[in-house]
């Protein structure tokens, strides 16, 4: 299956106007941008809606709690119309199958409703880290029990590190939408990411779109940084 990666740059950041700055910088240059937990906590709805104007918008804020409360606030969540949107996989098949159900109601029949992504393992953690909570299985191993539960609840995807992209699509096929973080271009800091693989050797893996951040944030020149990846992506 013939398959094209695109970019998201993940503007992390508690300030406002540097978030636009970035934003507005790169509009020609990325697929879209993610706002997550910190942009959000920090700004408001309002403020994701303003900077994210434009743009396609990953609004990641990894919901995880009851399957009511995570459904009302998927719900609450609607009008902010992102692309795509996450909860965590383990919360279990309920609480993944009333986030569907949420956004379905939340937008009509012949609208373009959010695509739900399910948080498989962060890619901040190893077999060790999954050890101190009580999971006695590998990172692969986790990915793929929790993938399956979530595609088969009704999530559209999965947010995996480029390690598991393979296994997944053998396990799940190529219909499953895969979300890449831990995305480092070729001699970029490692960061607190211990799964990691570069542009071109996630876009090779299949995976549907990769998430960047400081390196292109935090780079000299943002916008050379991001079209550098692009470029890359392009020649995978």
């Amino acid at each position: 299956m013939s398959r094209r990666t695109r970019l998201i740059a993940a503007l992390d950041t508690a300030s406002r106007s540097t978030a636009q700055h970035w934003a507005d910088s790169l509009k020609n240059d990325v697929n879209a941008i993610k706002l997550g937990l910190e942009f959000t906590y920090a700004c408001g709805l309002d403020a994701v809606k303003t900077v994210s104007a434009g743009h396609e918008l990953f609004l990641d804020l990894k919901l995880h709690d009851i399957p009511h409360t995570v459904a009302s606030g998927l719900s609450a969540l609607a009008p902010l119309r992102p692309a795509l949107t996450t909860i965590h996989a383990s919360g279990g098949s309920e609480m993944i199958a009333r986030s569907r159900d949420a956004l379905e109601s939340a937008f009509p029949a012949g609208t373009k409703r959010p695509k739900l992504l399910a948080v498989t393992v962060l890619t901040s953690m190893n077999a060790e880290g999954l050890l101190d909570i009580g999971v006695n299985a590998t990172p692969q191993e986790q990915v793929l029990r929790l993938g399956k539960l979530a595609i088969s609840a009704g999530a559209d995807g999965l947010v995996c590190s480029a390690h598991e992209i393979a296994p997944l699509r053998d396990a799940l096929g190529d219909d499953p939408v895969l979300v890449v973080p831990g995305i480092r271009p070729a001699g970029s800091a490692s960061d607190d990411q211990k799964r990691i693989m570069t542009p071109r050797q996630a876009a090779q893996a299949g995976a549907d779109w990769i998430v960047v951040g400081r390196p292109i944030t935090k780079a000299s020149d943002p916008v050379l940084a991001a079209r550098a990846i692009m470029e890359e992506l392009a020649s995978a």
